[in-house]
């Protein structure tokens, strides 16, 4: 017998959210932290800045994702609402509708008609969702999931750049924040290719190009204003 498949798609939504919030949680404070310190900030200054920013960019991750995939919810709930409308009022041409769509994907049009008739009194709105408007379970928008793990993962993020500001030494403050932030960039980028699916090392260097550009930029600018970019 087969081994029992395990599909990752069923991941995809809180997935997505977790891997930018710990992304933007490692990324955004480090270069907070490293455009500080490259300022001459003292202390004091810079683990005020990184606190800050954890908590902040935390609020705003939950909020940001919550409005970002309640509009896309908003959306999917109006279109079914259409849908279970029209289901109502023009039963035979939803049929068809859904007859179509079966027969433009390879079966026979007696044997679509066969299928459309036998998933529409299964469940109708379910195979109109699925089939016509292309909204499964795995795909539906979740604002409460995708907010608290956005959240969660920043918050867990930004805690890697802000515990190495703390515990190391000033002169090797920001060579030693960029360092451990890339170091956790990569590390990110494989625990995320691993949970997707994905080849991990092509992850690990995206994820940690991308990061230590922004990090450079940001201590690039302290250090030449003098200021927080």
């Amino acid at each position: 017998m087969p081994s029992k498949e395990h599909h990752r798609i069923f991941r995809s939504n809180w997935l997505r959210a977790a891997v930018l919030g710990a992304n933007d949680g490692i990324v955004s404070t480090a270069s907070l932290i490293a455009g500080v310190t490259a300022a001459a900030g003292d202390s004091h200054a810079i683990l005020t800045a990184g606190l800050a920013g954890l908590i902040a960019g935390s609020l705003s991750m939950a909020a940001g994702e919550y409005v970002s995939v309640k509009s896309q919810s908003d959306v999917e709930h109006a279109d079914l609402r259409m849908e279970q409308r029209s289901l109502k009022g023009n039963s035979a041409v939803e049929l068809e509708e859904l007859t179509e769509i079966y027969v433009e994907r390879g079966l026979t049009r007696d044997l679509a008609d066969q299928v459309a008739r036998a998933l529409t009194a299964h469940d109708a709105l379910d195979a109109h969702a699925r089939d016509e408007l292309g909204i499964s379970v795995s795909s539906r928008a979740r604002p409460v999931q995708a907010a608290v793990a956005s959240a969660c993962s920043f918050a867990a993020g930004a805690l890697l750049p802000l515990l190495l500001a703390l515990v190391l030494p000033a002169p090797w403050l920001l060579r030693g924040v960029t360092a451990g932030s890339v170091a956790g960039l990569a590390l990110l980028g494989v625990v995320a290719a691993w949970a997707g699916g994905a080849p991990k090392g092509i992850a690990a260097v995206r994820v940690t190009v991308l990061g230590s550009l922004a990090m450079a930029l940001t201590a690039g600018a302290g250090a030449l204003f003098g200021v927080v970019s």
